[in-house]
Parts: C-alpha cells; sequence; structure tokens
C-alpha cells in the first residue's frame, strides 16, 4: 500500500491539520507494505473458500425480493476517489433515494435483509473490494460523499487510507441503527452526533497505526460480532440525547 508523496495529494488534503497525520504514516511504510499484501492474499483466500456462501446469499436475496443481488452505491475512499462499494442487497430496490442513514426498524430493509445485516453478512462481498484495492481489511467506513463533504480538515486524514471493512469507530458504534431509530432527523443527528464520535477514533488509528494492531482489530470485530461489548474513551463536548444512549449501550 503506496503513500502518495504529498504534493501528489489533493488539493483538499493538503492541510496543516492532514500534515500531522501523514508524517505518522510516512514513518510506517513497510506496515502499510505488508498491510496491502494481508489485503490481497487474505481476501483472495476469503473469496474462494466463502464463494458457497456467497451463491446462499445471493440465491436467498433474489427470491426474497426483486432486484439486484449487489448493492453498488457510490462511496469515498482513499484520496477521496469515488468508488462503487460492492454490498449485499439488503434492502428494497431504489432504498436510497430516501434517507441515506439505516435506522433499526427501516421499513426499507428486506426479510432477508434483516438477517445479512444483523450477521453483517452484506459485507462478506467488500472482499472483492479489498482484492482490487478501493478497501482494506481495517480502515474508516467508507461514506457517501455527501457526508464526506461535512469533514472538518482534520477528519479529511482519514482519506489518506483506503476505505475499511472493519475499524475501531464500526466496533463502537456497532448499533449505531438502534440508536438512531427514534431520531426525527436521522440525517441531521448522524452528522452532528455520531459522525464527531467514530471519526475521534478513526484519526484515532491512524496515529496508533501498526500492521498487528490492525489483526487485533480484525479479531475485535469477530468478538463483537458474536456479542462481546466494547467500550470506548470519546467523551462528546456537550452531551445530547444520543449521545447518553450511546454510553447506555457501552
Amino acid at each position: 500500500m503506496l503513500l502518495k508523496k504529498w504534493e501528489k495529494l489533493p488539493a483538499e488534503m493538503q492541510t496543516e491539520q492532514v500534515r500531522e497525520y501523514y508524517d505518522v504514516l510516512k514513518k510506517k511504510r513497510l506496515s502499510l507494505f505488508f498491510k496491502r499484501v494481508f489485503d490481497i492474499v487474505v481476501s483472495f483466500v476469503m473469496l474462494i473458500i466463502l464463494s458457497p456462501v456467497f451463491v446462499v446469499l445471493a440465491a436467498a436475496i433474489k427470491i426474497d425480493s426483486k432486484g439486484p443481488v449487489f448493492y453498488r452505491q457510490v462511496r469515498l475512499t482513499q484520496y477521496n476517489k469515488k468508488f462503487r462499494i460492492f454490498k449485499f442487497r439488503s434492502m428494497v430496490q431504489n432504498a436510497d433515494k430516501g434517507s441515506l442513514v439505516t435506522v433499526g426498524e427501516d421499513s426499507r430493509i428486506t426479510k432477508v435483509g434483516k438477517f445479512i445485516r444483523k450477521c453483517r453478512l452484506d459485507e462478506l462481498c467488500q472482499l472483492i473490494d479489498v482484492l482490487r484495492g478501493t478497501m482494506t481489511f481495517v480502515g474508516t467506513r467508507p461514506e457517501v460523499e455527501r457526508y464526506t463533504k461535512q469533514y472538518t480538515p482534520e477528519m479529511m486524514a482519514t482519506l489518506l487510507l483506503p476505505a475499511g471493512v472493519t475499524s475501531l469507530a464500526s466496533i463502537y458504534y456497532k448499533d449505531e441503527a438502534e440508536l438512531l431509530d427514534n431520531a426525527e432527523d436521522a440525517d441531521k443527528v448522524y452528522v452532528e452526533d455520531v459522525l464527531p464520535g467514530k471519526m475521534y477514533y478513526n484519526l484515532k488509528a491512524i496515529k496508533e497505526f501498526s500492521f498487528f494492531g490492525d489483526i487485533k482489530i480484525m479479531f475485535m470485530t469477530v468478538f463483537a460480532v458474536l456479542g462481546k461489548e466494547y467500550k470506548g474513551d470519546y467523551v462528546a463536548p456537550v452531551k445530547t440525547e444520543v449521545h447518553n444512549e450511546i454510553e447506555k449501550v457501552k
């Protein structure tokens, strides 16, 4: 995984805030190299091993509702580049014409979709993105452009690396949909209350990046899916109803 020269970064990323994180990653080129090798080898092997699961999920999705097997929404990844993410479709066709934030009891979610989202099986096909290099196993979850446009200059540092399948933020906010379930304006609450907390962990992960640290986060993700609860150290600047609910979950 190569890190571009500073002067080759997009203009919107050449800021003092991003430079701090860039300098951290620049010193860890060997770890970045092993990170990419790991992504290629493991994603390739897993795609072969899990191919029967892919077939079963594809059949279930097609039988359950009309529409394609994959959901290919445009997201942002390394260096603020757009790409079309692979996800097994868990919602009705054209569901993204509404809110881009999905809450716990969203009526757009299909019967099969509820199951695969709960077990995070909808993200299995992101192994394809990892193999292609548009994503990595551990990194900031890919956002849609509507939300990246609202990033602070410091948040742009998360785009120094490819978008990730999992992250510390994903682990600590695994119940995000349920937390937003009762919000009158889920998009607004996500941007103003949830996103800052998630970005705190994403930026922290860059400062503390290491190859073996990534491996640890992958194991944490498996345990989180199996039900283990992890407590983060983020403290919101201003308490809101959503933050109070997050602390209850923790």
